[in-house]
């Protein structure tokens, strides 16, 4: 078993690979196993070389290649596999293991402390086990807002809040409390777009959309109009707000200045509402 810590190129694959292959064993049925990890890693000659000690000795010797960009593995070695792809882990699968541990090991985990760790982990159960071990460590009781602040994530207070401001309050004063909130508690501005984005793109959470506006000093009417827009935006309003959503991450991936961009998404949020005002 060879990983990516270690040297991989044609001379590991004419010595020790090819040696190992080579032979075979005495007493013990069945073949033996050869496992690259991180093969996409391996240089082009490697790969080349490789690909002939597979043909040559297919008989007593296995190989697994495992790899993240399928692309970087050359068509010959491609070919002479049968290709296994494994997506990220549903919830239903994350949970018992997870529950597992936490009994094995005795964590304190409230239940929507459990729902933080599988929505932040996003499939990956490594990432899980490390959250849920950083959070114990850090706060002793995993909770949601626990969860949240010990990955540096915004909680769902502060979106709150944020959507809040930029809905409610003229565009000076949302500005200067959406900076405040993001040197307090040292959010990046590329994350509170993300958990700005699922609201708009997904609909969002009615319960929790219908507390921010309950404190929201705003028409009846535009309140039920918001509601109703987490469901189905009116088309061309929609349409707008995720252009220039988009418009904003790509400036941010380009590096540009987090202040001008955070104009800009009160300033998109804010035209939003006018819009959705004047329909209503």
């Amino acid at each position: 078993q060879l990983n990516a810590s270690d040297d991989r190129g044609i001379d590991i694959v004419r010595g020790p690979i090819l040696s190992f292959a080579s032979t075979r064993t005495i007493f013990k049925k069945g073949f033996k196993l050869v496992i690259l990890d991180e093969a996409d890693a391996m240089t082009q000659d490697a790969q080349n070389a490789l690909r002939r000690v597979i043909e040559k000795f297919t008989e007593n010797t296995r190989f697994c290649l495992i790899c993240n960009y399928l692309s970087k593995i050359i068509p010959a070695l491609q070919s002479r596999c049968t290709r296994f792809r494994f997506g990220p882990l549903t919830p239903e699968l994350m949970v018992p293991r997870l529950q597992h541990v936490i009994q094995e090991e005795g964590v304190d985990v409230t239940e929507d402390g459990m729902k933080a760790l599988v929505t932040l982990s996003s499939g990956d159960m490594r990432r899980a086990l490390n959250i849920l071990q950083s959070t114990s460590m850090a706060f002793g009781k995993v909770t949601e807002e626990n969860v949240y602040t010990c990955t540096g994530h915004p909680l769902k207070s502060d979106i709150a809040n944020i959507l809040d401001w930029m809905l409610n309050q003229d565009f000076s004063t949302a500005y200067r409390k959406i900076t405040e909130l993001k040197a307090l508690k040292g959010l990046a501005l590329q994350d509170i777009l993300t958990e700005i984005h699922l609201f708009v793109h997904r609909g969002g959470d009615r319960l929790w959309l219908w507390m921010i506006l309950e404190r929201l000093d705003l028409p009846l009417a535009l309140t039920q109009c918001f509601l109703l827009s987490t469901v189905d935006f009116p088309p061309s309003i929609r349409m707008q707000l995720l252009i220039k959503l988009a418009d904003i991450e790509y400036r941010l991936a380009a590096g540009t200045s987090e202040k001008i961009q955070l104009s800009s998404l009160i300033a998109a949020f804010q035209v939003t509402r006018d819009l959705v005002v004047a329909e209503a």
